[in-house]
């Protein structure tokens, strides 16, 4: 199969598909996603939902199990967090995104999540992208810190061809020599991504700058790159966050940057119902 001619589903590259999480269709709606990067307590989660849902955020992303460079590190509460995360749904009716680490946790992980996400470390475990294949949920797919393009849609292949079709592409950036930023973020990807696949693709500026002030710009430079959505971290009280602290903005700092990107789709691409944002 020659990339840009068919996906693994066998549909044509041009045939741009859409993926539908509670309601919301990525790739026809401009979607937005935020929450913090990880589930700490009830409260500051609850805080947070109830917060990116009047900003206008469609869905509420939160880490459960965090996949982190030191063991020393906080690595997530686990089944609590995923039940703190089904409190917020229920208060808020914000469809879930959390991380599946394991294949063996994907059952349990599921029950909570309507959006599963695999994060870039996980973005070459066969294994764990075959078990997703074979499950009735969204998947989104994050590139792996390191991965060319190839690898990134051939990844996506191993979930399509396991008859899963709702799979979401995320850039979230790479790694380069540059240390200004956490990572470099690569927004010639979108455009390219959309030239060989018919997935949605949207982008986590949050990751990729592992900077708050550079999270707006960067967020309105995605959108202009053609992103179908954004995947943004936000808590309540960042500098005392239990992980990627300099990365996350305050609420009112979303709700700042939900009004200007919603202002720039429009622009851009005169539907009010892409902006996605109230």
């Amino acid at each position: 199969m020659e990339r840009g001619q068919t996906s693994a589903a066998g549909l044509p590259a041009t045939a741009r598909r859409t993926v539908v999480v509670g309601g919301h269709e990525f790739g026809r709606e401009f979607v937005i996603i935020a929450g913090p990067c990880a589930v700490e307590s009830e409260e500051q989660t609850l805080t947070t939902a109830r917060e990116v849902k009047a900003a206008g955020a469609h869905l509420l992303r939160g880490g459960a199990f965090k996949p982190r460079t030191a063991p020393t590190s906080f690595q997530g509460l686990g089944h609590p967090a995923l039940e703190i995360l089904q409190k917020a749904r229920a208060e808020t009716g914000l469809p879930i995104v959390t991380e599946v680490m394991d294949a063996r946790d994907i059952e349990t992980v599921a029950a909570t999540a309507d959006l599963l996400q695999v994060g870039s470390r996980n973005m070459q475990n066969f294994t764990l992208l075959s078990e997703l294949g074979r499950i009735d949920k969204p998947v989104l797919l994050k590139r792996g810190m390191s991965a060319t393009l190839s690898e990134w849609l051939s990844a996506a292949d191993y979930i399509l061809s396991g008859g899963n079709e709702r799979v979401i592409l995320c850039e979230r950036g790479i790694r380069t020599f540059e240390t200004t930023t956490r990572n470099t973020l690569d927004l010639s990807i979108v455009p390219a991504a959309k030239e060989l696949s018919p997935l949605p693709v949207i982008v986590d500026p949050s990751h990729a700058t592992g900077r708050a002030s550079l999270i707006r710009p960067m967020s309105l430079a995605a959108v202009a790159a053609g992103a179908d959505g954004l995947l943004i971290e936000v808590h309540p009280d960042p500098a005392n966050a239990a992980s990627d602290a300099g990365q996350q903005i305050t609420p009112e700092a979303f709700r700042a940057l939900a009004r200007d990107v919603r202002a720039l789709v429009i622009h851009l691409r005169g539907e009010v119902r892409e902006a996605g944002v109230a």
